[in-house]
Protein backbone atom coordinates (compact mmCIF):
# COMPACT_ATOMS: atom_id res chain seq x y z
CA UNK A 1 0.00 0.00 0.00
CA UNK A 2 1.01 3.57 -0.61
CA UNK A 3 1.82 5.48 2.33
CA UNK A 4 -0.18 9.23 1.76
CA UNK A 5 3.03 11.66 2.17
CA UNK A 6 4.32 12.35 -1.35
CA UNK A 7 6.96 15.26 -2.65
CA UNK A 8 6.41 17.27 -5.39
CA UNK A 9 9.94 18.25 -6.91
CA UNK A 10 9.49 21.73 -9.68
CA UNK A 11 12.72 21.56 -12.26
CA UNK A 12 13.61 24.30 -13.51
CA UNK A 13 16.64 26.00 -15.50
CA UNK A 14 17.66 29.30 -15.29
CA UNK A 15 15.96 31.26 -17.82
CA UNK A 16 13.09 30.20 -16.03
CA UNK A 17 11.59 27.26 -18.22
CA UNK A 18 9.85 24.31 -16.15
CA UNK A 19 10.36 20.69 -16.87
CA UNK A 20 6.70 18.68 -17.22
CA UNK A 21 6.56 15.12 -17.85
CA UNK A 22 3.79 13.49 -18.98
CA UNK A 23 2.13 10.19 -17.48
CA UNK A 24 2.38 7.04 -19.18
CA UNK A 25 -0.74 6.01 -17.81
CA UNK A 26 -3.14 9.28 -18.64
CA UNK A 27 -3.23 10.74 -21.59
CA UNK A 28 -2.29 14.49 -21.14
CA UNK A 29 -2.00 14.50 -17.36
CA UNK A 30 1.32 16.50 -17.75
CA UNK A 31 3.28 17.23 -14.21
CA UNK A 32 5.93 17.79 -12.27
CA UNK A 33 8.01 15.38 -10.50
CA UNK A 34 6.13 13.60 -7.89
CA UNK A 35 6.16 10.33 -5.40
CA UNK A 36 5.39 9.00 -2.41
CA UNK A 37 7.61 7.99 0.11
CA UNK A 38 9.08 4.56 0.26
CA UNK A 39 8.87 4.11 4.16
CA UNK A 40 6.84 5.86 6.51
CA UNK A 41 10.01 7.60 8.14
CA UNK A 42 11.28 8.45 4.82
CA UNK A 43 13.78 11.56 4.35
CA UNK A 44 11.53 14.36 2.33
CA UNK A 45 15.05 15.49 0.48
CA UNK A 46 15.51 12.08 -0.10
CA UNK A 47 12.48 10.65 -1.13
CA UNK A 48 12.89 14.14 -3.71
CA UNK A 49 16.09 12.98 -4.80
CA UNK A 50 15.01 9.52 -5.53
CA UNK A 51 11.80 10.59 -7.32
CA UNK A 52 13.72 13.04 -9.41
CA UNK A 53 15.89 10.12 -10.77
CA UNK A 54 13.46 7.57 -11.05
CA UNK A 55 11.57 10.00 -13.40
CA UNK A 56 13.72 12.23 -15.34
CA UNK A 57 17.71 10.75 -15.03
CA UNK A 58 18.85 13.72 -13.10
CA UNK A 59 21.42 12.88 -10.25
CA UNK A 60 20.93 15.10 -7.95
CA UNK A 61 24.34 14.03 -6.39
CA UNK A 62 26.18 16.06 -9.49
CA UNK A 63 24.73 18.90 -9.11
CA UNK A 64 25.95 22.04 -6.92
CA UNK A 65 25.32 21.80 -3.81
CA UNK A 66 21.73 23.64 -2.90
CA UNK A 67 20.42 22.43 -6.01
CA UNK A 68 17.20 20.97 -4.33
CA UNK A 69 15.39 23.22 -1.81
CA UNK A 70 12.80 22.25 0.43
CA UNK A 71 10.07 25.05 -0.33
CA UNK A 72 9.05 24.25 3.57
CA UNK A 73 5.39 23.99 2.08
CA UNK A 74 2.60 20.95 2.20
CA UNK A 75 -0.86 20.75 0.98
CA UNK A 76 -3.32 17.95 1.64
CA UNK A 77 -6.03 16.96 -1.01
CA UNK A 78 -8.23 14.57 -1.89
CA UNK A 79 -6.80 11.86 -3.30
CA UNK A 80 -8.24 10.85 -6.94
CA UNK A 81 -11.08 8.15 -6.13
CA UNK A 82 -9.46 5.89 -9.32
CA UNK A 83 -6.19 6.34 -7.50
CA UNK A 84 -7.48 4.96 -3.68
CA UNK A 85 -6.98 1.51 -4.48
CA UNK A 86 -2.96 1.94 -4.10
CA UNK A 87 -3.86 3.16 -0.56
CA UNK A 88 -5.38 1.72 2.68
CA UNK A 89 -8.75 1.14 2.49
CA UNK A 90 -9.28 3.95 5.04
CA UNK A 91 -6.74 6.82 3.55
CA UNK A 92 -8.49 9.37 1.16
CA UNK A 93 -6.36 12.49 1.43
CA UNK A 94 -2.40 12.45 0.79
CA UNK A 95 0.24 15.08 2.05
CA UNK A 96 2.24 16.78 -0.46
CA UNK A 97 5.68 18.62 0.23
CA UNK A 98 7.08 20.71 -2.31
CA UNK A 99 10.87 21.30 -3.46
CA UNK A 100 12.14 22.72 -6.69
CA UNK A 101 15.45 22.17 -8.15
CA UNK A 102 17.54 23.84 -10.54
CA UNK A 103 19.11 22.11 -13.17
CA UNK A 104 21.76 23.63 -15.73
CA UNK A 105 20.28 24.71 -18.89
CA UNK A 106 21.99 21.56 -20.72
CA UNK A 107 20.71 19.08 -18.58
CA UNK A 108 19.62 15.91 -20.49
CA UNK A 109 16.10 14.20 -19.12
CA UNK A 110 16.12 10.75 -19.56
CA UNK A 111 12.42 9.63 -18.99
CA UNK A 112 11.23 6.20 -17.06
CA UNK A 113 8.96 4.66 -19.75
CA UNK A 114 6.65 2.72 -17.24
CA UNK A 115 6.24 6.41 -15.70
CA UNK A 116 5.84 8.90 -18.53
CA UNK A 117 5.96 9.15 -21.81
CA UNK A 118 6.90 12.50 -22.95
CA UNK A 119 8.57 15.91 -21.54
CA UNK A 120 8.91 19.54 -22.31
CA UNK A 121 10.58 22.36 -20.75
CA UNK A 122 7.92 25.15 -20.74
CA UNK A 123 8.13 29.53 -19.75
CA UNK A 124 6.80 29.03 -15.94
CA UNK A 125 3.30 30.45 -16.38
CA UNK A 126 3.01 28.21 -19.54
CA UNK A 127 3.95 25.35 -17.24
CA UNK A 128 1.58 26.01 -14.05
CA UNK A 129 -1.08 26.28 -16.86
CA UNK A 130 -0.68 22.85 -18.43
CA UNK A 131 -0.44 21.01 -15.28
CA UNK A 132 -3.10 18.98 -14.16
CA UNK A 133 -2.79 19.44 -10.87
CA UNK A 134 -3.83 22.86 -9.65
CA UNK A 135 -1.40 22.16 -6.55
CA UNK A 136 1.01 21.32 -9.28
CA UNK A 137 0.27 24.72 -10.62
CA UNK A 138 0.29 26.89 -7.81
CA UNK A 139 3.76 25.14 -6.57
CA UNK A 140 5.34 26.52 -10.08
CA UNK A 141 4.19 29.82 -9.42
CA UNK A 142 4.96 30.16 -5.84
CA UNK A 143 8.15 29.43 -6.86
CA UNK A 144 8.71 31.79 -9.30
CA UNK A 145 7.15 34.53 -7.70
CA UNK A 146 9.66 34.47 -4.95
CA UNK A 147 12.00 34.67 -7.44
CA UNK A 148 11.13 37.55 -9.33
Amino acid sequence: MKIPISVLVVIYKSNGEVLLIERADRSNFWQSVTGSLDFANEDLAFAASREVFEETGIDIKLLSLGSLQDLHHEVEYQIYPEWRFRYAPEVEKNTEHWFSLKVPDDTKVTLSPREHIAFQWLPYEAAAKKCFSRTNGEAILKLFSAKY
